[in-house]
C-alpha cells in the first residue's frame, strides 16, 4: 500500500474525502459539479458538519475513482485477512455459477459456524 493511501485510510470521513479530493486536484466547486451538489455543501462533509446520505456516497466515491469502503471506512475498520482477500479476488473472476457454488459452501460453513455456537452456548471453536 502506498503511503498517501495508508496516510487516507486513517483519517477520520471528513479528512478522507478533502484529502481524496486534494490529491486529485478537484475543487469543492469541480467535485460538487460532478455529483450535482453545491460548493458549501461539499465544504460541509470536509468540515464534518454534515454527513452524506448513501447516494451521495456512491457518487463521491465514482467521482474520486475510490471503493465506498476506503471512502467510509478507516484501515482496520472493515478489511478481510490478505490471504481471504485474495481468494475472493480469484473466486470473483469466476463464472457466474461457480461463484454461486462458493457462495453456498461459505453459506454453509457459516450455518455449521453457528449451530456449533448455539451448541456450545457460544464458546469459540477453534
Amino acid at each position: 500500500m502506498n503511503k498517501s493511501l495508508y496516510m487516507v485510510l486513517h483519517m477520520p470521513f471528513a479528512e478522507r474525502l478533502t484529502a481524496l479530493r486534494k490529491e486529485r486536484n478537484l475543487t469543492q466547486q469541480t467535485l460538487g459539479d460532478r455529483i450535482k451538489l453545491t460548493k458549501a455543501q461539499i465544504y460541509r462533509y470536509e468540515k464534518g458538519a454534515s454527513q452524506p446520505t448513501l447516494d451521495v456516497i456512491k457518487k463521491l466515491a465514482i467521482a474520486l475513482s475510490v471503493s465506498a469502503d476506503q471512502l467510509i471506512f478507516g484501515e482496520d475498520e472493515r478489511n478481510l485477512p490478505n490471504a481471504l482477500q485474495l481468494k475472493f479476488e480469484a473466486v470473483s473472476q469466476m463464472s457466474e455459477e461457480d461463484q454461486r457454488t462458493v457462495q453456498s459452501l461459505i453459506d454453509g460453513m457459516i450455518l455449521k459456524h453457528t449451530a456449533n455456537q448455539l451448541a456450545t452456548g457460544g464458546k469459540r471453536d477453534g
